[in-house]
């Protein structure tokens, strides 16, 4: 049986994972093994941007496999879909974000973007937030702001120093020792929680009081999901390094770091090879992710999210729902109690909708579908979510 397999020979990551068995996924919905169908108000944790299997992330995937799949590692040969997705972000980015580095994952985006910011400053601080999620591997679990969490993965690296989200008298810990400020723009984990007006700002000109880099981590919030392309728009701030990931590639694994081309020449020598590796760029994923962000800006779908958002919160209003955070199709309804949610994603399972939980706000419920479900689908997932919430 698949998920007996799956309990004893892929490793897990919780001791109960939900084990459902997938037989085919496409728009807005997952089908098990028994052909119930589920209704995805998750999207692979925002990575399926334009949901499962779209027409034109397929067609274009299918058409580069026909033409040339890994040739060689990354940076060495000019190949189309790697090449064009980058400009496509050039067009879309200001001139300081002009060059983009494509990478296999978004932490590893994190790591390319940590080593940019030494090369730069010849600093070796960072600073980070607590509640922060940057990804597991060495370099971005040293960034993350559950102290917890790391336990039994030290030593970890030295000289990174915690500030909390949205506190502007805690901004004097950036000094003239710090290499870069990590930061999320929307604090994914933590909540979704939404940068106070101008907190960005006061960090971004702290950050050049001193000469250290800011680095936005939209690996969540980039690709539209808050209703323009990147969430750091919304703030009137621009960072020196922005890394991205998860809906870049359309359900495909992908992650990237971009900043001016004289910040990313330096990987180029002194020593040569600053940053490698094999698969970042693949023609196939980078075919998947170009045709997903050509997508969202030519079928202006950003336009409706602001209408999306108002929708689910006209909808989810229950005397169980103490709030609601987060902004355009990023959203945590916030419940009373941990236990609440756990009643109310499981319900909701069962009932044909799929929720998820946040990683360290327990009492929050992730709300982060494809951008392009439709508002029947909204109200339709909302029902059953009321009706959970109804029966607790």
């Amino acid at each position: 049986m698949l998920l007996d397999d799956f309990l004893s020979y892929q490793a897990k990551t919780t001791p109960h994972p939900i084990g459902m068995e997938i037989k085919r996924a496409k728009g807005s919905y997952i089908i098990d093994k028994n052909g119930k169908k589920y209704l995805d108000f998750v999207a692979g944790v925002s990575a399926c941007s334009l949901g499962h299997r779209h027409p034109a992330v397929i067609r274009a995937m299918k058409r580069q496999m026909n033409r040339y799949l890994h040739v060689m590692v990354y940076g060495e040969y000019a190949q189309s879909p790697a090449v064009e997705l980058c400009k496509l972000l050039a067009d879309n980015l200001p001139k300081s974000l002009e060059v983009t580095y494509l990478t296999n994952s978004g932490t590893e985006a994190i790591e390319g973007a940590m080593k940019l910011a030494k090369r730069v400053t010849g600093r070796k601080g960072f600073i980070a937030a607590k509640n922060a999620y940057h990804g597991s591997t060495q370099g971005a679990l040293s960034l993350l702001g559950v102290e917890k969490q790391k336990e039994g993965y030290g030593p970890l690296l030295p000289e990174v120093e915690f500030i909390t989200f949205n506190a502007d008298d805690e901004l004097k810990k950036i000094t003239r020792e710090t290499a870069g400020v990590v930061l999320e723009t929307i604090q994914g984990g933590a909540g979704f929680i939404l940068p106070h007006k101008d907190y960005l700002k006061a960090v971004k000109k702290r950050c050049e009081e001193v000469g250290a880099l800011l680095i936005l981590d939209e690996i969540q919030p980039g690709i539209g999901r808050t209703g323009k392309l990147f969430a750091f728009e919304h703030y009137g701030i621009n960072p020196d390094i922005l890394v991205i990931g998860k809906g870049l590639g359309g359900g495909m694994p992908i992650g990237a770091f971009c900043s001016s081309a004289n910040y990313m020449e330096l990987l180029t020598h002194s020593p040569s090879l600053g940053h490698i590796t094999t698969f970042g760029g693949n023609p196939v994923i980078a075919a998947a992710g170009l045709a997903t962000v050509q997508t969202i800006l030519n079928k202006k779908l950003m336009a409706e999210i602001q209408e999306k958002e108002a929708l689910f919160r006209e909808l989810l209003v229950h005397p169980k729902i103490k709030q609601i955070n987060g902004r355009g199709l990023m959203l945590a309804p916030v419940l009373a109690t941990p236990e609440e949610v756990s009643k109310v994603v499981f319900s909701c399972l069962e009932k044909g909708l799929i929720l998820f939980f946040l990683l360290w706000e327990k009492k929050g419920i992730r709300l982060s579908p494809p951008l392009n479900i439709s508002k029947k689908e909204i109200r339709k997932g909302c029902n059953i979510l009321l009706q959970a919430l109804d029966e607790l």
